[in-house]
């Protein structure tokens, strides 16, 4: 398997964890405002294979509680279900990041306890769910069956949501919050513009305008709070 990126080392994208990140190549979305952008494209070549991998793995031993695979979509590649198994086979815990449009490879993997924390995106409201995912249609019903399966699997999670301000208004975070009631964690993420986004026209919300957001996710889960907002205490 060919990896397209290791954070070394991270104490921010596994809560209460220190972690090395991995990014696997590709992605079934178009997202205008990916920071990932060339990993989806496949522009930015892999970085090493799954063996480079596990020999870092095996140095970091006592110094690493547990490995994030984001990408990009993880799902998407065949040979997910042998990494993490290897991962978990050399006592890591295992995060892994997706945009839910797998639901089938979700419950593969949660049924042979593969993952210890999920963290699901949640692009939008359903009605404009396709158009922020750069898609023309999408099947929202798979989104909400990845939030079933998650909800209830009895493994940490959270959902999660990079705000853009030419994307999202009070009535999407409304509609947000109702679809995943009573979650354990949701969190609002700034979006910051980047020379590698799609989408350069693309800005950041105001953090007044994040504030009202996560307000109004409260109402439906309680323990909603802001991600990445330097103004924000």
């Amino acid at each position: 398997m060919k990896i397209h990126g290791l954070q070394k080392m991270t104490l921010l994208d596994f809560p209460s964890k220190v972690a090395a990140t991995v990014f696997l190549g590709g992605c079934d979305f178009k997202c205008p405002f990916c920071h990932n952008y060339e990993i989806v494209t496949g522009k930015l070549a892999p970085v090493m294979d799954d063996n480079e991998l596990f020999s870092f793995l095996e140095k970091r031993k006592g110094l690493l509680d547990g490995v994030v695979v984001t990408g990009g979509e993880p799902c998407l590649n065949p040979g997910l279900h042998d990494l993490l198994q290897s991962i978990k086979n050399m006592g890591f815990l295992v995060k892994l990041d997706s945009n839910g449009f797998h639901p089938e490879v979700l419950q593969k993997l949660l049924s042979e306890k593969l993952l210890d924390y999920i963290a699901m995106d949640i692009k939008n409201s359903r009605e404009k769910y396709a158009l922020t995912c750069g898609l023309p249609s999408l099947d929202i019903s798979v989104i909400s069956k990845s939030i079933d399966i998650i909800m209830n699997s009895g493994v940490d999670y959270e959902f999660r949501t990079t705000v853009v301000h030419e994307l999202h208004t009070d009535s999407d975070f409304d509609d947000i919050g109702s679809w995943i009631l009573g979650a354990k964690a949701y969190y609002l993420q700034q979006f910051t513009p980047r020379d590698t986004v799609p989408d350069k026209h693309l800005t950041a919300p105001a953090t007044d305008d994040l504030i009202r957001y996560k307000d109004i996710v409260r109402k439906y889960v309680p323990n909603t709070d802001l991600r990445g907002v330097d103004a924000y205490a």
